[in-house]
């Protein structure tokens, strides 16, 4: 058997990577894409040649195979009109060969794990497409395919139908031909399209004409969790290097992501808090069904949207104000405030962050992570102090102060004429109705005019990629300021539909966190089951787990993503000892996943 690389494309929205050099030459965590794919084929000794097609910088790109000295005999066909044609052309000018022996077909800005090739190479089949379920991140050619997988049709992007992409499979851009099957099918159809339409196309549109033959003689063979990656551009190659890294570089940048892990669909985010049961497929079914006229369409300004926000909250439209996530009102108020600050650590490092001076910063560490209203007030009554910022419930340890305590705080804080900041954005996650806990409401901030309450609503309603964030407080002035601090557009126009119709949802948005308070209880009983655990109560849906002696934060996570492919928030840079873990609440399966992962982590 044999395998024919296609390397003659320029790469050129790789920019500077692929300047001197040719695509498959680009590095991936140190290893270029050519040299890697290279030693995976010298694994198999069923691969006895390699063929590979040049063009732009072809003469780099051999002298640099030569100096890698790879145990395989590898051949060149030179394709000079890789700057007029497309990879058609390319595979066209190495026909002889495909017509001489089994292949394996390679497009060379691919990267994939060792198992790929492995899965492709032991299955009996002669003749395979390699395809993968399709994944929001993909781009590019897509199969529909039978019961027996067969491809019934190739789907071109022209009749990409989004609705469909649960029949979609994405070709990875690796083949197994039989030499029967490029002799009879796919060289004669090759040659017969090039002629007819010439050479500026893409070798996958003979496989297109093909599986319209009655009895198709290529069949799909479908990967079940193994990673690859596509690299046409550096984000493709940033990606591509988190996906490849080594256990604890990737741990690295994942954790220095933020988000966007969509990207990532094998990874499960057990470290980002966000309701799992809202919101419901019939609000998602509505924003999709506007999301037509609400992209190509202006948001409104701020008066229209803190409206929207004061009829939600039942909060006057003076009195709140409306953000791009929590963290931009966040970081709106901080700049607002003056003089030295009270902080209750470990915390939501937002808010701490905005402290532009750390000795500004008077730091309450109460004892075993707990504390009351009475506790917070002995430590600061004594301190300078003009602001008190407290997350209730406390993120990370997800200790809460009832309604009644925090009404005798404010009280404390108007007589030492303190601001006082409340951030609720998980009281609703709290035991009780979020009525009997919230300190969010007209009479109580008019009340306490130093009072200001922020609340996330990507948290508990579980729309963080809409970015809303809200905050509302007694100080008219503060929020006038507040509302110029901002951008005039500061959210978009879905985030503002979804304010729009929240209303209307507002009985499934409590039913939501019902399940999700039964779901909390549920899972600390199951943690309560492994040996050695301290398991902190919590009012949110998060749970705070110190470890046992002799396993570290850092390790689990580690081990955790690395084996589990399971993300949780290492909390070593909050509480310095490394023993301490944030892991998230999410619905009964996920959550099960999860404690099966972690019991094996935590007997290895």
């Amino acid at each position: 058997m044999q395998a024919i690389i296609l390397a003659a494309g320029m790469g050129r929205r790789l920019g500077e990577f692929t300047q001197n050099n040719t695509k498959c030459m680009v590095s991936v965590n140190g290893e270029t894409l050519i040299s890697r794919l290279l030693k995976q084929l010298r694994q198999h000794p069923c691969i006895d040649k390699v063929v590979i097609v040049v063009g732009y910088k072809g003469d780099i790109l051999k002298n640099y195979i030569a100096n890698l000295h790879i145990a395989l005999p590898i051949e060149y066909v030179e394709n000079p009109d890789y700057e007029k044609t497309n990879n058609i052309y390319s595979l066209y000018l190495a026909k002889e060969f495909l017509c001489k022996d089994d292949t394996l077909l390679f497009e060379s800005d691919l990267i994939f794990e060792d198992s790929v090739l492995d899965l492709l190479l032991n299955d009996n089949r002669e003749t395979l497409a390699l395809v993968d379920k399709f994944q929001s991140w993909m781009d590019g050619t897509c199969v529909e395919l039978s019961e027996n997988y067969k491809i019934k049709r190739f789907v071109a992007r022209s009749k990409f139908d989004f609705k469909l992409i649960d029949r979609y499979y994405k070709t990875v851009n690796i083949y197994k031909f039989s030499k029967d099957f490029s002799y009879r099918y796919y060289v004669p159809f090759l040659e017969a399209y090039c002629q007819a339409l010439g050479k500026n196309e893409y070798y996958e549109q003979v496989l297109r004409v093909i599986a319209m033959l009655d009895n198709p003689p290529i069949t799909a063979l479908c990967l079940s969790g193994q990673h690859w990656y596509e690299i046409d551009d550096v984000n493709d190659l940033n990606i591509a290097s988190t996906i490849f890294a080594d256990p604890e570089t990737k741990l690295k940048r994942m954790e220095s992501s933020y988000g966007g892990f969509w990207r990532y669909p094998d990874v499960k985010d057990f470290c980002y808090l966000v309701n799992p049961y809202y919101p419901t497929k019939e609000i998602i079914d509505e924003i999709k069904s506007c999301s037509d006229i609400l992209i190509r369409t202006y948001p409104s300004g701020q008066q229209q949207n803190s409206l929207l926000a004061s009829r939600n909250f039942d909060v006057h439209i003076d009195n709140i104000i409306v953000g791009n996530g929590a963290a931009e009102l966040i970081k709106s108020v901080m700049n607002f405030i003056y003089g030295k600050t009270g902080v209750i650590r470990p915390t939501f490092e937002e808010y701490p962050s905005r402290i532009c001076d750390k000795s500004d910063e008077i730091v309450f560490q109460p004892v075993d992570f707990t504390y009351s209203s009475d506790d917070v007030i002995r430590f600061f009554d004594d301190k300078e102090i003009s602001n008190l910022i407290l997350i209730n419930p406390d993120n990370p340890s997800g200790n809460f102060i009832e309604k009644e305590e925090m009404l005798h705080l404010c009280d404390w804080a108007v007589k030492k004429q303190i601001h006082i900041i409340v951030d609720e954005s998980f009281i609703d996650f709290a035991e009780g109705t979020i009525e009997s806990n919230s300190i969010l409401s007209q009479r109580i901030i008019d009340a306490y005019e130093n009072l200001i309450v922020v609340k996330s609503i990507s948290k508990s309603y579980g729309v963080p990629g809409l970015r809303l964030g809200i905050l509302a407080s007694g100080d008219k002035d503060l929020i006038a300021r507040m509302k110029k601090d901002v951008a005039i557009w500061n959210i978009n126009s879905l985030a503002e539909f979804y304010m729009q119709i929240y209303l209307k949802y507002k009985k499934s948005y409590v039913e939501s966190l019902s399940q999700i308070k039964e779901e909390r209880t549920r899972f600390v009983q199951e943690l309560s089951k492994i040996n050695g655990l301290h398991i902190y109560p919590s009012a949110a849906n998060y749970i705070m787990i110190k470890l046992p002696e002799g396993i570290t934060s850092h390790d689990i996570s580690l081990r955790l993503l690395a084996d589990h492919s399971i993300l949780i928030k290492d909390l070593s840079s909050k509480i310095k000892n490394g023993q301490f873990i944030r892991v998230a609440v999410k619905n009964k399966e996920e959550d099960d996943l999860f404690l099966s992962a972690f019991n094996e982590c935590i007997c290895f």
